[in-house]
């Protein structure tokens, strides 16, 4: 990934991140005054004296602090941003903690990540518990994928041993993404010539298959162990289903008929 250019984060350090949302979820129009000043929709502003302002713009923000995490104590902010023909996406994640036993509750900055993109659909986010811990997570469109069947989103799963968001740095691999309530992991859906489903386990910050159901030629259902290899464990060259979503793999359910 570039550089993020030294505007985008001068950008980014100016935001004023200790504002609370009006809502559990909102997209933020900005709005230029006479005096380059870029005003948000929760009335906090940025200095714009020095931009040019036809090639740098905020495309759209998300701002969620009452469903992530911890309800009410974990802050989200998601930020899409063009700079020149570049578009890039900052992650923002705040934990409120007072600075003192006695002080008052502050939003501090636990972690930021930041990225270039192609996507230039919203972001579109769904929070939710991907990882049965009872604390919600976060997913949001990120890219274009190959095939319009195919929806790819970046996962940041909530930790909350540690109090700050993981970014999966591989979710981008697995579309359709979907936490699966029957076998406890997460799995994805990818669409191509034929389709396949992807049992996927989160091992530290990335998912790693145990196993897929692949419809092509025929299906094929294939395990594998630590190491990646893989094991087909059952093939059936005469299947001539179509594009089905499996919710196991043994004994094999589909969506459908679960």
């Amino acid at each position: 990934m570039r550089q993020i250019p030294y505007i985008l984060l001068s950008i980014f350090l100016s935001c004023q991140p200790n504002q609370e949302p009006k809502q559990p979820i909102a997209k933020t129009n900005t709005t230029e005054t006479a005096n380059n000043e870029i005003f948000f929709g929760d009335n906090s502003f940025i200095t714009n004296q020095n931009l040019d302002t036809a090639k740098t713009a905020i495309i759209e923000t998300f701002v969620d602090s009452l469903n992530i995490g911890v309800k009410g104590k974990c802050k989200v902010e998601l930020i899409k941003h063009r700079v020149y023909d570049d578009i890039f996406v900052i992650i923002n994640f705040y934990i409120k903690r007072r600075n003192t036993t006695k002080g008052p509750e502050h939003w501090m900055n636990e972690n930021t990540y930041s990225y270039e993109t192609t996507a230039m659909r919203e972001f579109e986010p769904v929070i939710s518990d991907f990882n049965n811990d009872n604390f919600n997570d976060i997913t949001f469109i990120s890219d274009i994928a190959a095939r319009g069947a195919n929806e790819v989103r970046r996962l940041f799963i909530y930790d909350s041993q540690n109090k700050n968001l993981v970014s999966i740095v591989n979710s981008e691999d697995y579309p359709n993404m979907l936490y699966n309530k029957t076998l406890d992991c997460i799995d994805a859906f990818l669409v191509y010539g034929g389709c396949s489903t992807v049992f996927l386990n989160i091992e530290g910050d990335s998912l790693k298959k145990f196993a897929s159901v692949e419809l092509m030629d025929g299906l094929t259902v294939t395990t594998y162990d630590k190491n990646g290899a893989g094991k087909i464990i059952k093939e059936d060259k005469t299947n001539k289903a179509g594009y089905i979503r499996y919710q196991n793999f043994d004994p094999l359910i589909d969506y459908e008929n679960y």
